[in-house]
């Protein structure tokens, strides 16, 4: 794989748009550290090498253990993830895996559980966020520096 497109050159409205969505989402008040376990579950579903880089480092960084990193694809599995962090983690998979799956009540039910009102939309927005950052990675076949 190379870079295809230096997308925010060629669409720098876009790209702000972007950042002014991450700013939403990293200022929304959800704890950075269950930010970032959103973000590499989601670049792990979508397969963006890029996301994955940048933010395994980035949750290195705030104090993530290598354990929790390496099992987070295995979550269910697991006894390292708290309730909190199980509901945002299920939320990421049924939104970024929606074709041929339903959202369902159960689940919007245990997420809402651990979740209030607001915390429901910052935690959707910040899984848009990270899928639309993915689609964009894999899409114009951004790497990681190296």
């Amino acid at each position: 794989m190379h870079a295809r497109l230096n997308w925010a050159k060629a669409a720098p409205d876009a790209y702000k748009a972007m950042i002014a969505l991450e700013n939403a989402v990293t200022g929304s008040g959800l704890e950075p550290s269950l930010l970032e376990l959103i973000r590499i579950r989601s670049s792990q579903l979508n397969g963006c090498a890029f996301c994955l880089d940048m933010h395994t480092a980035d949750a290195r960084k705030r104090g993530e253990s290598e354990r929790r990193i390496y099992t987070l694809s295995a979550w269910r599995e697991t006894p390292f993830f708290s309730e909190r962090e199980r509901a945002a983690l299920a939320w990421t998979e049924a939104l970024t895996q929606l074709a041929g799956h339903e959202v369902s009540e159960a689940l919007y039910d245990s997420v809402k559980a651990q979740f209030g009102d607001k915390e429901m939309v910052d935690l959707t927005l910040a899984v848009n966020a990270i899928n639309s950052w993915n689609r964009i990675g894999v899409g114009f076949g951004l790497q990681p520096a190296g």
